[in-house]
């Protein structure tokens, strides 16, 4: 059926966002083989760090490490109380797990956490993995893997596959922000580095990064950096990006992603939740795509502030691919707000969001409501296409959808995509 009105228009724009399939480019999540890295289940939903924060705004009274003292159970009872019954939900990350109940198809109603439980005690992982992809509509997610974590180290040394479901990103953080701690790491670990950056630590560091390459085989390798972040640089940072992660990404034709804007520990008594965000400087991004063309380049910002900049210069530097409406950006509102004016820019040469879950059940209400967001901005730039007399054909919005959803980023990479393939 020819698209004629625009109530056809915006069904069919709806229809499609909820049925195309996605790749999740970013996530915090494992596979099974793992163990317990692989979070999920209601009581990491609850003691996720951003309800964490939330939760104990309203215990001024309760000192930080008598709330770390506490059992997971004991921290899921408190902002379960705190969050859900004593004050109404509406909080995104609250009602986000209110999400992922009711697409689990429990009683949101009945307000009853005990049979919440009882629901994932009696579920197997495996099946549980399952259905969440296919009730969020993800063919395939992307973890994010860091060799520095000794628990995560010995489990890929024992590893004999990959779950086809999730694909590798190979995160460097310690690499690049705490170089004066982490190079004896590596000495011990057998690679022929020093504190000083000679040129024989450049090629150490070039040997492991292309061992872990080898190893997990990554679509991308990746770093959260400040918003103090500049480029170039004569700092640590800046000379092993310059002389050990371009060059490798480089010849091994994989991105290098940049996560850029996070404020670490503000508040240290807080953990994981005590990370903060701040303005960084665009020209960075901007001098990294233009000094290094044949390499490519996946960034995302965490301030606001900074989103605007950012796609102007995705326009400016092909080699340059935006995704996600990051962490504290993952706010319906902002979402709508950043959504919209990448598409004004850029069409759909943008991967508009990606679930950053920590916990599997997260994706359920990321990809939920996102896709909800990104349908109505859709439809509202169709619409105004129409306007012009130019009737947008159910083919293209399907290739435009499949596009936002996996296919620009599969395209970046110069790789098929592996869900396309099987459907073939």
């Amino acid at each position: 059926m020819a698209i004629r009105t625009k109530e056809q228009l915006r069904d069919f724009v709806h229809e499609t966002v909820r049925t195309t399939p996605i790749t999740d480019i970013h996530t915090h999540l494992f596979t099974e083989a793992f163990g317990d890295l692989l979070l999920w289940g209601i009581d990491e939903l609850l003691t996720y760090h951003y309800l964490v924060a939330e939760t104990l705004r309203f215990h001024p009274q309760l000192p930080y490490e008598s709330f770390w003292a506490m059992s997971k159970r004991e921290q899921a009872d408190l902002v379960w109380q705190t969050l859900f019954i004593d004050h109404t939900p509406y909080s995104e990350a609250c009602r986000g797990v209110l999400t992922v109940l009711c697409k689990l198809g429990l009683d949101v109603e009945s307000r009853d956490l005990a049979s919440y439980r009882a629901y994932f005690e009696v579920t197997p992982l495996n099946e549980h993995i399952t259905n969440i992809f296919r009730l969020a509509g993800v063919t395939s997610a992307c973890m994010t893997n860091d060799p520095f974590v000794d628990k995560e180290r010995e489990a890929w040394v024992a590893l004999a596959e990959v779950d086809p479901r999730f694909h590798t990103a190979l995160r460097i953080d310690p690499l690049l922000n705490q170089w004066e701690t982490t190079w004896s790491k590596l000495a011990d670990w057998g690679y022929e580095v020093e504190e000083a950056l000679t040129e024989r630590s450049y090629a150490g560091i070039r040997r492991f990064l292309n061992d872990w390459i080898d190893r997990m085989n990554p679509l991308y390798m990746a770093v959260s950096l400040p918003p103090s972040f500049a480029f170039p640089e004569d700092s640590a940072r800046g000379r092993i990006i310059a002389n050990a992660i371009v060059p490798v990404a480089r010849e091994r034709d994989i991105p290098f992603a940049m996560m850029i804007g996070v404020k670490k520990r503000v508040n240290p008594a807080l953990g994981d939740a005590g990370d903060s965000v701040g303005k960084a400087d665009v020209t960075a991004v901007e001098a990294i795509c233009a000094l290094y063309p044949e390499n490519k380049f996946l960034v995302t910002m965490l301030s606001r502030d900074n989103q605007h900049e950012l796609a102007v210069a995705a326009r400016k530097f092909r080699n340059l691919l935006v995704f996600g409406c990051w962490w504290f950006l993952n706010n319906p509102s902002l979402i709508e707000e950043i959504t919209r004016m990448r598409f004004e820019l850029l069409g759909t040469s943008v991967i508009p969001q990606h679930s950053d879950c920590r916990v599997l059940d997260q994706m359920l209400y990321k990809w939920d409501h996102s896709r909800s967001i990104i349908a109505k901005v859709l439809t509202d730039k169709y619409g105004d296409i129409m306007d012009t007399g130019w009737m947008p054909a159910e083919t293209e919005i399907k290739r435009d959808v499949a596009d936002l959803f996996g296919e620009t980023f599969w395209r970046f990479l110069g790789k098929p995509n592996p869900a396309r393939a099987v459907e073939a």
